[in-house]
This record gives C-alpha cells, structure tokens and sequence, in this order.
C-alpha cells in the first residue's frame, strides 16, 4: 500500500511511495541495469529524471574534416551514463565540443549514445569568457584546490565568481525550461553547481533536488579563508539531499556550516535545518558498473588489444605497472615517478625486465598550475629514464592521450599493478576500473590511502604517496607475491565492486533523496 507525505514546505503534490524498501545488502539479487530501472519507476513514479553536470557524456567535435562522436575523459560521466542508459531521462551539460552546435537541434537537444539512443543530452551554451571565469576561473582555480589537500593556493577574484554565479543561473533556465512544472528529480554533480540547488528549490517547487560533491569536503578552518563561503553553503542547502563520497566529508561539511551560518544542526540524522528547509548529508562512495567493465575487458576485441599493446611497448617477459590519470597536481604523478626511481636504483634486478606506463591526460591547460605540471612530469620521464636506461629498454613510457573507454581495459590487463597514488581524492575510480577488468583475478593495487576508495578497498596494498620509498619498497614486494596470495586479493576486491557498483549508488541515493520529502 502506498503512503503520501507532505512535500517541500507543505507542498503536498510530491508523492512518496514509502513503502518500497531498499535493501543495499541484498546479495540474493545484484543490483543492475533491470533493477535500477525497476527501482527507479517504483520510486519516482511519475517524476521526470534530470541529472546535472559540467562535462557532457558525449561530445561531437571536428576530425579530419568530419564529425566524430567521442566520451570526454571523465569519471564522472563514465559513471552516471549507465544509469542514465538504465533509466532515460535528460542530462544538461556544457556543450563543449567544437560541432556539438551542428549535432544538437535548435534547443540544443539531441539523443544519445548515437548508435542506440536511450536517453535525451541537453546542452547548455557558455561563451568563452563564461567558461573561463566559471570553470577554469572559480571553479578550478578556487574551488578545486581549496578542497584538495595538495598545497596549491586557491585563487580568488571577484570576475570569476561572477561568471560562475551567471552560468549556475544558465543551468537553472536550462534545467527548469526542461522540467516545467512537473514533478522532477533533479541531480546535481559536483563542485561547479554550488548554487544552482539554491535557484532551483526558490523557483521549482515541485522538483526533488539532490547533488553528489565528487571532490573532498574541506575542513572548517581551511574553507573559512573563500570570500563567498556564505553564498556557496547556503547554495547547497537548498538541495534536499547532499551526497558525499564518505562520512569525513559529511562531517567536515556540518562542522562548516555550524561555524558559518545561522543553522540547526541534527548530528545524529546529519541534516541542517535553515530557513524552515532541510537538507539531509549522507555518504554514500560512487562506484563503476562492474559487470560492464569486466565483460568488455573479457571480450574478444580487448584480447587483440591486449596483444597488441604487448607488442607495441615490448612489454614480453616483463613486470607491468600503470598509472592511468588526469595530468593533476592531486593525483601524485610525480611522487609516483620519483618511487619508480627510487625502485630501480634499490632493486637493479629489475632493470630491462620493468616497464612502467603513465598516461596521463592532458587537463585545463589554460590554469598556470596545470601547463607546469606538465612540463614536470614530462622533464622528470626524460631524466629517470636518461639514468637507467640500456640499449633500447627505458623503464618509462608517458602517453600524453586520451584512452577510449573500449580500449582502457586492455591496458589494465596488461599491468600487474596499477598505482593510484592520489595526494588528496575524493573517490578515484580508476582503482575499482582496474579491479573490475582483472577478471583473471590477478595483478595488485597500490593504493593512497588519502582516496576514497581506500575506505573499501581494504586487500590493496596502501602506501602513503609521499613515503617514496615505501612506495618503491611495496613495488618490490608485489613482484615477488605468491600467487595464491596474488589471487586472494584480488578476488576479494572484485567481491565488494562488485556488489557496491554504480546502480546500487544511484539506488541508494534516489532511495534517500525521496525520504526527505
């Protein structure tokens, strides 16, 4: 039987349907595509779905005189596009993409993926100084860094926050010109929308909005130091529901707002109450659809790759290590480099039979921060492999690219350890990508013990990133495993992906937003 509560401030046209439960330790019934859809009908109802980013999950953009369709490098989006295929709805994104004009209709609306349309992409228009000031500008430049514990100063200026301000108020239009008045389920990701929720909940009242922060959540005396702190806390307490990776943040984010604003705070519900409106913080870690992951890396076609990449790096009776990332100050790219160095100068046994393979994604080249980082990890390649090199062998190959999706678990496949040495991370799922494409149960996680992921992926082998000879010393200590060893881990944490995949986060988190109301 059905029950209704009231909805946003005695709003009674928003139905919640209490009585379906969500059971997340179900092992008797994995969560799935089916599943998700299922929940989501039963639980929504009659809600239009809407899910929020900066990144569009598909863009089109001018290749040799012609139109190709590609996935931007983003977590992010690799992540939610399976449960938008599950579920339909509409996506509203930056169009970034240089033909994403003539690809989209006159609404900037098109079907995606484009060889089997499951849902609507639409996308918002930012001219260049907007991108600039909302995401190069206050976004990467203040946001970013305040958040991530990785020494860099955040920047402030009164022109970026402008432009971030009017851009979240070109995704409120976009978003409520897609919704009307209809019962809604907006969801928000990540750090570039702090205000939308705010617009969003004065202007549609029968929208359920929820958002995820993918990014850490500082703690209150390092956020105390943003200009626009009060405006940013209060933005995001117009969501109903506000989703972190873990319960640190949660509490780093209820310890900002009790400092910073007039507010009730419920520590054991983890709610703020502020201007009669409540907003529930739960933790919830993103995840990857694991079953997708590994049946791609099983394939056929990831086979031939995987052939292929042997071959291309001459990588035949050698030990394997990768790193697969964004070229980031967050992620410890050179830390990670200088523990390869470290490495072979402990253990020369290992010189000519050891490749380490870094791609690193070129990211946000216009900030100053990321064109030098580049320029480090490049100059430090050169060096490290100048000193260790004989003959043709060089222990480093850096590929400054971006890997599609279809192929990425065939580099998985050929490394016997991925290093995921994030000096500060929200989540980082390319360790449980790694996972999930080993299905063989073999190779080894080196794992920061500063990511998300590190609360549940308790068999990696965690290091501290700036213990470099640690780092080098776990590296020398993998490649002599057992196997029995070996295969023992990594079943173990193919198991907890495994049951904590994507569709079971978004389940969790659509679950808590509709027990708000």
């Amino acid at each position: 039987m059905t029950s209704h509560k009231t909805g946003v401030e005695g709003d009674s046209r928003i139905p919640v349907e209490s009585s379906i439960e969500f059971n997340p330790g179900s092992m008797d019934r994995p969560w799935t595509e089916e599943r998700l859809r299922e929940f989501v009908r039963a639980r929504l109802g009659d809600r239009k779905l809407v899910v929020v980013s900066n990144r569009e999950p598909y863009m089109h953009v001018e290749k040799d005189g012609e139109t190709a369709c590609i996935q931007p490098a983003s977590g992010v989006t690799v992540a939610l596009d399976p449960i938008m295929k599950a579920c339909g709805g509409t996506w509203v994104a930056h169009g970034s993409g240089s033909a994403d004009r003539a690809s989209s209709d006159n609404r900037g609306r098109l079907k995606v993926p484009p060889d089997n349309p499951r849902y609507t992409l639409r996308r918002v228009w930012l001219s260049k100084e907007e991108e600039d000031g909302y995401y190069y500008g206050f976004s990467n430049r203040a946001l970013w860094p305040l958040c991530h514990v990785a020494y860099t100063r955040p920047e402030f200026r009164r022109e970026h926050w402008e432009a971030y301000a009017n851009v979240n108020g070109l995704f409120a239009e976009a978003v409520l010109e897609e919704i009307g008045d209809d019962p809604a389920f907006v969801f928000i990701q990540d750090y570039h929308f702090t205000l939308l929720p705010r617009l969003l909940r004065e202007n549609a009242p029968n929208a359920l909005i929820a958002q995820f922060w993918h990014i850490p959540w500082p703690n209150p005396e390092a956020f105390r130091i943003c200009p626009w702190k009060k405006e940013v806390l209060g933005g995001l307490l117009g969501n109903h529901l506000l989703a972190f990776h873990i319960q640190y943040h949660c509490m780093n984010f209820l310890d900002t707002a009790d400092r910073e604003l007039e507010a009730r705070l419920d520590r054991e519900r983890f709610a703020i109450t502020r201007w009669e409106q409540s907003t529930r913080l739960l933790p919830v870690p993103i995840s990857i659809d694991f079953d997708g992951f590994s049946s791609r890396a099983a394939s056929t076609a990831i086979e031939a790759e995987v052939r292929h990449l042997r071959t291309r790096f001459h990588l035949e009776g050698k030990r394997v290590a990768i790193g697969v990332d964004r070229l980031d100050y967050t992620k410890g790219i050179p830390e990670r480099l200088h523990a390869v160095d470290r490495f072979l100068s402990r253990y020369p046994q290992y010189k000519e039979m050891f490749v380490f393979i870094q791609i690193g994604v070129p990211s946000r080249v216009h900030i100053a921060e990321y064109r030098r980082l580049g320029e480090e990890v490049e100059a430090l390649v050169e060096e490290i492999n100048w000193r260790h090199k004989t003959g043709p062998w060089v222990p480093i190959v850096l590929l400054h690219e971006h890997v599609n999706q279809d192929v990425l678990p065939a580099y998985y496949r050929i490394a016997d350890v991925c290093m995921v040495t994030s000096l500060h991370d929200g989540m980082n799922l390319v360790a449980k990508e790694y996972v999930a494409s080993r299905f063989d149960n073999r190779g080894a996680l080196l794992l920061s013990p500063f990511t998300g992921a590190s609360r549940e992926l308790q068999e990696a082998f965690q290091v501290n990133p700036y213990a470099v000879d640690e780092m080098a010393d776990t590296l020398a200590r993998i490649f002599s495993l057992p196997f029995e060893e070996e295969e023992g881990r990594m079943r173990k944490l193919r198991e907890r992906v495994l049951d904590a995949n994507v569709f079971r986060w978004a389940a969790k988190i659509i679950d808590e937003a509709v027990r708000t109301l």
